[in-house]
C-alpha cells in the first residue's frame, strides 16, 4: 500500500475507503471551494431567467415566444456542455477543472453586463449570450464526480447532497437578488449607462445582475488554483463510455430527468409562466387591477430555493436510510402535486394563484427528495469507476429540462405541459420501484 502523501499538488496513496489513506480536511476543503465555485456557476446559468422579464421594461422589444426561447437556450447549452465536462475530471484533475471552469463564467457575465445597456442588440446576440450562460450549469457534470473522488461511499450522500443542493441555490439567489440589485447604483459595479423603466420611469441598472458576480468569480479562480489538489484518477475515453452498457445508466437518466430536469425547467420558466397565467400578461388583467396580480420575477426564487434547500439537507437521511426510498417518495409527491397545481391553471380570479403557488412549492420540496436520493443511489449501485461517469451523464440529461420546458411552453398550453410532466413522474416512479425500491429489488441503494 502506498503511503499517503498530501504535500504535493497530486495526492499520492489517496483512498477514501481506508481511514489511514484519507484526509478529511482536504476532502472538505475541496468540497467547499468547488461548491462555492459551482454556486457562482448556477447563478451564471440562471442569470438569463432573472433578467429576461426586465428586458422589455428597459426598451427591448421581444415577444412572449422569444422570451421563452431566451430562457430555454441555457438549458440546451448546459446539457451539451455537461456531455463534455463529464469526461474532464480524470483528464484535467480537480484543480485545473475548477479553475478553468470558473474563468469561463466571465465570458457570459461580461457579455450580459454590456449587452443589456444596448437595446439595439440583435436577438441572435441575446441567444448567443444565453447559450454561453449554460457554461455555468455545464460544469456540474465535472465538479460532482470530481468531488466524489475525495469522499468514502458512507459520506457520499452528505457530500454530494451538500454540493448539489447548495450550488443549486445559486438559481434562487440570482432570481431573488436581481430585482433588488437593478434598482440601485453600486460603486464600481454600476458602470456604464442606466436604463429607464417603461413602467415606473425610474432608473435601472440591469447590468448589476451580471456585474456583481464578476469579482466573486475572479476571487474563486485564484482560490481554486492555489488551494485545490488532484486525485490521480485516470480513465481513457473507451473506459468512460462503457457506462452506456449498464442498464442503471438509462434508468437513472429517466429518474434524474424527471427529478432535476423538471426542477430546473420550472425554476427557469416559472417567472414567465406566472406572468402569462396569473399576472399582468394573463386574461385576469382584463378584469382585475394589475397591481393586485402576482409578479413572477418577484417570487419565482422560492421554488428553486425550496428544492435546492431540501436537496442539501436530505443528504444525511439518504446516508442513513438509502437513497432509493427518498427518490421514490419524491417522484410520487411530484406527480400528485403537479397534477393538483394543473387544476388551477385556468383561473377565474386572482385567488386561484394562492392554491397554485402553494402546490408548486410543495412540489419543489419533493423534487429535492428525488435529487438528493438519486445522487446517493448512483455511487452505491454502480462500480466505482463508472459511478462518476454516470453522475456526469445523468446530470447532463437532467439539465436539458429548462430547454425542453421552454420549447414546450412556447408550443402547447401550460395545462398540457403540466399533465405531461405528471405522466413523466409516474413512469419514473414505476422504474424506481421496480429496479431500486421494492422488496427484492435487483439494485437496492
Amino acid at each position: 500500500m502506498t503511503q499517503l502523501d498530501t504535500s504535493q499538488r497530486v495526492l499520492h496513496g489517496w483512498d477514501p475507503e481506508n481511514e489511514d489513506s484519507w484526509d478529511s480536511k482536504i476532502a472538505w476543503q475541496t468540497l467547499w471551494i468547488s461548491t462555492i465555485t459551482l454556486f457562482l456557476g448556477f447563478t451564471t446559468w440562471y442569470l438569463v431567467s432573472a433578467i429576461a422579464p426586465m428586458l422589455n421594461e428597459i426598451g427591448f422589444d421581444l415577444t412572449a415566444g422569444q422570451l421563452y426561447w431566451l430562457t430555454s437556450i441555457p438549458g440546451l447549452s448546459t446539457g451539451l456542455f455537461r456531455l463534455i465536462w463529464m469526461f474532464l475530471p480524470p483528464v484535467l484533475g480537480t484543480r485545473k477543472l475548477v479553475t478553468f471552469s470558473a474563468l469561463l463564467y466571465l465570458i457570459p457575465l461580461f457579455g450580459w453586463f454590456f449587452t443589456v445597456q444596448d437595446t439595439s442588440a440583435p436577438y441572435w446576440w441575446l441567444l448567443t449570450l444565453s447559450f454561453l450562460s449554460g457554461i455555468g450549469g455545464g460544469v456540474f457534470s465535472g465538479f460532482m464526480p470530481s468531488t466524489g473522488y475525495f469522499f468514502p461511499k458512507s459520506k457520499s450522500g452528505t457530500a454530494l447532497g451538500l454540493q448539489a443542493g447548495l450550488s443549486n441555490m445559486g438559481m434562487s439567489a440570482i432570481q431573488l437578488a436581481a430585482p433588488w440589485l437593478v434598482g440601485m447604483s453600486i460603486p464600481l459595479i454600476s458602470l456604464g449607462t442606466a436604463q429607464t423603466s417603461a413602467e415606473t420611469g425610474e432608473n435601472m441598472w440591469v447590468q448589476n445582475a451580471a456585474g456583481i458576480l464578476i469579482p466573486f468569480v475572479i476571487v474563486m479562480v485564484i482560490v481554486a488554483w492555489l488551494m485545490l489538489k488532484d486525485v490521480p484518477v485516470k480513465a481513457n475515453f473507451k473506459q468512460q463510455i462503457d457506462i452506456f452498457g449498464n442498464v442503471n445508466t438509462w434508468v437513472m437518466s429517466v429518474i434524474y430527468f424527471a427529478g432535476f430536469g423538471a426542477f430546473a425547467g420550472f425554476s427557469a420558466q416559472l417567472a414567465l409562466l406566472i406572468n402569462d397565467n396569473f399576472g399582468a400578461n394573463s386574461d385576469l388583467a382584463n378584469n382585475f387591477d394589475p397591481a393586485l396580480l402576482p409578479v413572477g420575477g418577484a417570487i419565482a426564487f422560492w421554488f428553486p430555493l425550496i428544492g435546492a434547500g431540501t436537496r442539501a439537507l436530505w443528504g444525511p437521511l439518504c446516508d442513513k436510510f438509502g437513497g432509493a426510498i427518498w427518490t421514490f417518495i419524491g417522484l410520487v409527491g411530484m406527480a400528485v402535486f403537479t397534477g393538483a397545481a394543473a387544476l388551477f391553471l385556468n383561473p377565474d380570479s386572482p385567488d386561484a394563484f394562492t392554491w397554485f403557488w402553494t402546490l408548486m412549492l410543495i412540489m419543489a420540496f419533493f423534487s429535492g427528495l428525488v435529487n438528493a436520493g438519486s445522487f446517493k443511489q448512483m455511487p452505491m449501485i454502480l462500480p466505482k469507476r463508472q459511478s462518476g461517469g454516470v453522475i456526469g451523464w445523468t446530470g447532463a440529461v437532467g439539465s436539458f429540462g429548462p430547454f425542453v420546458a421552454g420549447v414546450l411552453l412556447s408550443m402547447i398550453s401550460a395545462t398540457a405541459f403540466f399533465w405531461g410532466c405528471v405522466v413523466l413522474f409516474v413512469i419514473a416512479a414505476i422504474l424506481c420501484w421496480v429496479y431500486y425500491t421494492r422488496p427484492g429489488a435487483p439494485f437496492p441503494g
